[in-house]
């Protein structure tokens, strides 16, 4: 059956942008390439015009380089058809990998949904609530213990306010009282020592130089304090 109806041929791939783009701009370096020629040409010529005197070989110069001038020209407008179809090429190869990105975000996207939907699933709203509601009970229950036993065994519970406030001024004014009419509170004031000798009615005591009589001579030793010293007896044998 191939001999008769001959094999089918495989067809080539279509070129992609890239491949498109690279062939152009091969092709606008190739046009480059014979503009840069004909302007060293025209470069010659136009030395040789000046050199020469007007007359037919003048002219033969003139000629050639019209004719080189054409073919500048003629390239030149290809290479900006090359350049026009590049840039197209270019905008058309930005939307392709855009369009490319887009599907890739969606893709992720996709998922992305997807996993969050098998995670949402084994999490509720009404078990966190719960959650919450029991975590703000088993707070107040530990407020309450902590107070509890915080709490005083010797201070009674029906105490009134009102009544500790007036002892407390009441004892502002004492010792706002106090401390103006000696300078010092009394809590602070030194304890002072009772006056035993004037409860008594005691004689002041003698101060060691008591008045001589007169017609004695003979002057009582003393000792150190002041007192008469008393005779030591002498032990005879």
């Amino acid at each position: 059956m191939n001999r008769i109806f001959g094999a089918k041929k495989n067809k080539d791939p279509p070129p992609s942008i890239q491949d498109a783009s690279d062939r152009i701009n091969k092709r606008g370096e190739s046009v480059d390439d014979k503009i840069k020629k004909l302007d060293a040409e025209l470069a010659r010529y136009r030395e040789q015009i000046k050199k020469t005197r007007p007359g037919p070989a003048q002219e033969g110069l003139k000629a050639r380089a019209m004719r080189v001038l054409k073919q500048k020209r003629m390239y030149e407008g290809q290479r900006d058809m090359l350049y026009n179809q590049t840039f197209n090429l270019d905008q058309v190869a930005f939307a392709s990998e855009g369009i490319k990105d887009a599907q890739q975000t969606m893709s992720a996207l996709k998922s992305a949904n997807k996993e969050l939907k098998g995670m949402m699933k084994t999490v509720k709203i009404q078990d966190i609530d719960n959650l919450q509601d029991e975590m703000m009970d088993l707070m107040d229950v530990s407020n309450e213990v902590q107070e509890t036993l915080g709490r005083s065994y010797n201070v009674p519970d029906d105490i009134d306010e009102d009544e500790l406030m007036g002892e407390l001024d009441a004892l502002e004014a004492d010792m706002g009282f106090e401390t103006e009419a000696d300078g010092v509170p009394s809590y602070l004031q030194p304890d002072k020592e009772p006056d035993l000798d004037g409860e008594l009615n005691l004689p002041p005591a003698p101060t060691g130089h008591a008045a001589q009589p007169a017609g004695r001579s003979n002057v009582q030793a003393e000792d150190e304090l002041g007192l008469p010293t008393v005779p030591r007896a002498s032990i005879r044998g």
